[in-house]
């Protein structure tokens, strides 16, 4: 068994250190926000600042991807997070009004999922977290630089602890950066000597505009969780203790839009989404939230096969991060999560083939999904741009294309897409199964029916901006 320093205290930070510590390791998780976790929902919604998670206060979601690993990796945590009002959500109760098959499967269950409020989980987990054996969470502690260590390849430095703002040193067998998008690793790397990782970097382009509302009871779901309406996506997603969350997303160059961080203008462009409209009918908790500047960020720590240092690895976020709308971050963070606890447990003694197999593990099977949001993330804002300037939307991809209209109409095709939207599967796998092809060669050429709500000229009247 080692002794590992998990940098960053936040969902996936604190979920890593208690896989690990499930196998034995020692594991102290350094925290900058110097705060603790409130001890109700309430609190941990109104009062509990953490500055260092910019999108505290934003809609998250908890993907069937999420259920999953925590089921198998930390059993007991999703029971938490019900136990503190997280709501399950059920993505095959509101099909769309053209699939007419609506039977259950036998799987089926495998879409649900519990969804939650980013403080209400993060309060969740950090609770687990203090009663975790071998888990100790340090707050109000900065990071600001990797020890040196002796070299396990030649000519690649090593990592082998911390130092912190205060100038303590925490010598450990791996530190592991989840300090999030954030993330200093770069100059922590510099600092200790090892070539840059290789990072992808590129501004996504959206703008979301966030209301939280409360009532007696969550809104039906009448469309999917994200749903394209013209030059803007309205994204509706149900909260803990009868929460839930309103955003109106747009393109970060739209002026127009930038009148929606007004509460009224906010709820006229949501009423007139006729599908959307009833998420207005709930005691409003904030004002309108705006969050723009998301960057695109893959950074890779293996570069041309050899790795750029050993005894650090970097996990969610901190690792790669896309568009939130896409509701991706910690459903990957924690399966990046569960495959580092499997290479820890086969590897921790050898640093150089620690840090091969888990870009390996992390390239083949988590990296595909960064890479489908970000083409989705192109097409979706190539179309908002062209639907802006009165274009004809750019050819997009013909395979998406046709499995998405076959998805509208047919039960099996729809639940393969939700597969795909959830991180569950990717598009190539579920194409590849026995019948599917079929399937969409039978509906791939329906038109798909647009989401009602306002077309251009009618969304600027709505924003006054006509």
């Amino acid at each position: 068994m080692g002794s590992v320093v998990v940098c960053g205290g936040s969902v996936v930070g604190l979920c890593v250190a208690m896989m690990l510590a499930r196998d034995g390791h020692e594991v102290t998780v350094l925290e900058t926000d110097p705060a603790g976790a409130p001890a109700t929902p309430a609190e941990a919604w109104s009062s509990w600042r953490r500055t260092g998670v910019a999108q505290f206060h934003q809609p998250h979601i908890l993907f069937p991807r999420f259920r999953e690993v925590s089921e198998v990796e930390l059993p007991g945590l999703l029971d938490r997070l019900v136990a503190a009002g997280g709501v399950w959500v059920d993505l095959l109760q509101t099909p769309p009004p053209s699939v007419t098959d609506r039977v259950r499967r036998p799987a089926d269950d495998r879409l649900r999922f519990v969804n939650a409020r980013r403080p209400v989980l993060e309060a969740v987990v950090a609770a687990a977290a203090t009663e975790q054996p071998g888990v100790t969470v340090r707050r109000g502690v900065r990071v600001t630089g990797l020890l040196p260590g002796p070299s396990a390849v030649p000519g690649v430095p090593h990592a082998a602890g911390v130092r912190t703002a205060t100038g303590e040193e925490i010598r450990a067998d791996l530190v592991v950066d989840a300090t999030g998008r954030r993330t200093p690793a770069q100059d922590w790397l510099t600092a200790l000597g090892a070539r840059g990782a290789h990072v992808e970097a590129e501004l996504s382009g959206f703008v979301y505009y966030t209301r939280y509302f409360s009532g007696a009871a969550l809104p039906l779901r009448r469309a999917p969780a994200m749903t394209p309406i013209g030059s803007i996506s309205l994204l509706t997603l149900e909260g803990d203790n009868n929460t839930w969350s309103v955003s109106v997303c747009g393109l970060t160059g739209d002026a127009p839009l930038k009148a929606l961080r007004d509460p009224g203008i906010h709820a006229r462009v949501v009423a007139a989404c006729p599908r959307h409209a009833h998420w207005l009918d709930g005691r409003p908790l904030t004002g309108v939230l705006p969050m723009a500047g998301i960057l695109d960020c893959h950074r890779r720590f293996v570069v041309d096969g050899e790795p750029v240092v050993t005894g650090f690895v970097a996990v969610g976020d901190a690792w790669a991060c896309t568009n939130p709308s896409g509701g991706r971050g910690l459903s990957l963070g924690l399966f990046q999560a569960q495959l580092l606890r499997a290479t820890v447990a086969g590897h921790l003694d050898d640093p150089a083939v620690l840090a091969r197999v888990y870009d390996h593990r992390t390239v083949s099977e988590v990296t595909p999904y960064y890479r489908h949001q970000l083409a989705a993330d192109r097409a979706r804002v190539a179309e908002m741009n062209a639907i802006r300037q009165a274009l004809p939307p750019p050819p997009g991809d013909p395979v998406t294309g046709r499995f998405l209209a076959a998805a509208m109409q047919d039960a099996d095709v729809f639940r393969a897409l939700l597969e795909t939207v959830t991180c569950l599967a990717l598009p190539a796998e579920v194409l590849a199964r026995p019948g599917m092809r079929q399937k969409v060669d039978r509906h791939g050429d329906a038109p798909r029916p647009p989401s009602p709500g306002p077309d251009r000229t009618r969304l600027l009247q709505l924003l006054g901006a006509a």
